[in-house]
């Protein structure tokens, strides 16, 4: 059977929870500065899915060493795992209410982590509302799941690795023009970039109606910045989160990528790290 990709229309996810083998449901909706998920979530979401919180659950403590959201031990991401409901085989969807901007990072972790079958709801939350599907409030509860989780599916960055990464193949900064130029930095302690890396904000894999560009689109995307399948590929932004929806993107426009877990957060927490400003790599 040919790989279906990182994405999963609404209408597909529709089909899927009306037959006998479901997939597990994860609502990761997080944001910046926004500390209610877990409300949003109760106050509607798709049937049969569980709140996952992003930054206790989808990370360790944060640390200047690992960044604002370093990976999880995998011990406690598989008891959270477990806690949603995953069991071993089944096939996992996750989706927020923001272009799948935060439930990216729940893709890739789980994709690093062995799962074989994770999708992200194309369009997020509002593509399902637009689609006339129904919500649920509340909270629900699932059974626990038995999902074994194994490390290191999917690559990884160190920073030194990042640092060489520009000489060899291309190392794309995620986060948003201002930021990879140092006009501004509202969260981490230095403004800029890593020498070398190319801009790709995480906002131009998406259309305006909050869908993934098209796989043809993306792969235009890229190849303006030198990106193919040819060069080994890199990814981070500010800490982790969207830069795994670039790497998803990627994967749209069928380029694999390796993603710097500590990103900018730990980069620019490391006094001994060259700092790059403006337009130019």
């Amino acid at each position: 059977m040919s790989d279906p990709g990182p994405l999963l229309e609404a209408e597909e996810l529709q089909a899927l929870l009306a037959g006998a083998d479901t997939p597990a449901i994860l609502d990761v909706r997080w944001a910046l500065g926004d500390p209610n998920g877990n409300e949003h979530y109760a106050q509607g979401h798709i049937p049969g899915a569980v709140y996952v919180d992003l930054d206790t659950e989808l990370a360790a403590p944060a640390s200047a060493q690992g960044g604002r959201h370093p990976l999880p031990e995998l011990s406690d991401l598989q008891e959270a795992a477990r806690r949603w409901g995953v069991r071993d085989g089944q096939a996992v969807v996750v989706y927020d209410d923001n272009g799948g901007l935060a439930a990216a990072r729940a893709w890739w972790l789980l994709r690093w982590a062995g799962v074989e079958s994770v999708r992200i709801l194309n369009g997020a939350l509002s593509g399902w509302r637009s689609a006339g599907l129904p919500l649920e409030t509340g909270v629900f509860t699932p059974v626990a799941g038995d999902v074994t989780l194994t490390p290191d599916h999917l690559p990884v960055l160190s920073a030194d690795e990042a640092a060489a990464l520009p000489q060899s193949g291309r190392l794309l900064d995620a986060r948003a023009g201002e930021r990879y130029r140092g006009e501004q930095e509202p969260i981490d302690p230095r403004a800029g970039h890593i020498p070398g890396a190319l801009s790709a904000p995480t906002a131009g894999n998406l259309g305006e109606d909050g869908r993934f560009l098209t796989a043809p689109e993306l792969r235009q995307r890229f190849r303006e910045l030198g990106v193919d399948a040819a060069v080994p590929v890199g990814a981070y932004c500010g800490s982790g989160v969207t830069a795994a929806h670039l790497i998803a993107a990627l994967n749209v426009a069928g380029i694999d990528a390796a993603l710097f877990p500590g990103s900018w957060s730990a980069w620019s927490s490391d006094p001994e790290r060259p700092v790059a400003v403006g337009p130019a790599p």
